[in-house]
């Protein structure tokens, strides 16, 4: 107790309160800095051996919820366990036979056709021709007339993991392949069958006129796509996981290519200040 100019002053108690909690996405806010990621550093006699398990907290309510809200990673789970069931009871395809292609037959019938039919399969080996010149022509407008690279580096990244991964595991050319020479590469050339960057540059190019709002092109070149898919299967051109990793080899390239010219961007903006002018800008 204080005495100041004939007033008394007495020391004020802080009245004890109780803090709220504040979770966000299962994380004590209060308490963040003594979690990581379910690990307790604050105490290591809680949980196994430290650990505050997730699961020990999960509820029916939970379960309900990821049933209905995440059914895809529900799907995909079953998935797996199904195709556990396939593999381990399989019986493995000799060494001696040719391999097993689900898409070869689902495409007899076109195989068939194009094979009583020569003529009918060289016509669309040029169209096919014709279709690889539009991917190759507009991913180079991209860049040389729009100014923009991430496509062009998006193919250079393919093509270049292309080889390499067809270099290094050469597979057999299907024994019922019709050739042409009307098809691309022209001439009845050797080639790589893995994986189709026929498909990965299609894809290249789609994705490329999404980012750029050219929605009906988009599309166009997406149904072109399709179609070669089944044309290139149905003339043994490519084996059908070909088809399925050059889908996802356009993706993963156009991602990276997207994070690399992210990357330079900012070496631009550097070279912008000094006046100097970089060959690739964003």
């Amino acid at each position: 107790m204080k005495t100041i100019a004939g007033a008394t002053i007495s020391p004020t108690l802080p009245t004890p309160y109780k803090r709220k909690q504040i979770s966000v996405n299962g994380v004590d806010m209060v308490n963040k800095g003594k979690q990581t990621d379910g690990i307790a550093t604050g105490g290591a006699a809680n949980g196994f051996f430290g650990v505050d398990p997730s699961f020990l907290k999960w509820t029916s309510r939970d379960v309900v919820h990821v049933a209905t809200h995440h059914w895809i990673p529900c799907l995909f789970g079953f998935g797996l366990l199904f195709f556990m069931a396939v593999e381990y009871t399989l019986s493995m395809v000799p060494s001696s036979s040719q391999p097993f292609d689900l898409g070869f037959v689902a495409t007899r019938r076109l195989h068939r056709l194009l094979s009583s039919w020569p003529e009918l399969n060289t016509s669309l080996a040029g169209l096919n021709t014709v279709f690889v010149g539009m991917q190759t022509v507009y991913i180079l407008w991209t860049w040389l007339v729009e100014g923009r690279p991430r496509a062009t580096i998006s193919a250079l990244f393919m093509f270049t993991c292309r080889g390499i991964l067809g270099y290094s595991t050469q597979l057999p050319l299907p024994e019922e392949f019709l050739g042409s020479g009307a098809d691309f590469p022209v001439g009845n050339v050797s080639f790589f069958l893995f994986f189709s960057g026929h498909v990965a540059g299609s894809v290249i190019a789609s994705l490329d006129m999404r980012r750029m709002q050219r929605w009906e092109l988009a599309r166009t070149f997406d149904l072109l796509n399709v179609l070669q898919a089944i044309r290139l299967i149905g003339t043994r051109g490519h084996y059908t996981i070909d088809i399925a990793v050059g889908v996802g080899a356009g993706v993963l390239f156009d991602s990276l290519a997207g994070k690399y010219v992210q990357r330079k961007s900012i070496a631009n903006s550097v070279a912008a200040m000094d006046g100097s002018k970089l060959f690739f800008s964003s």
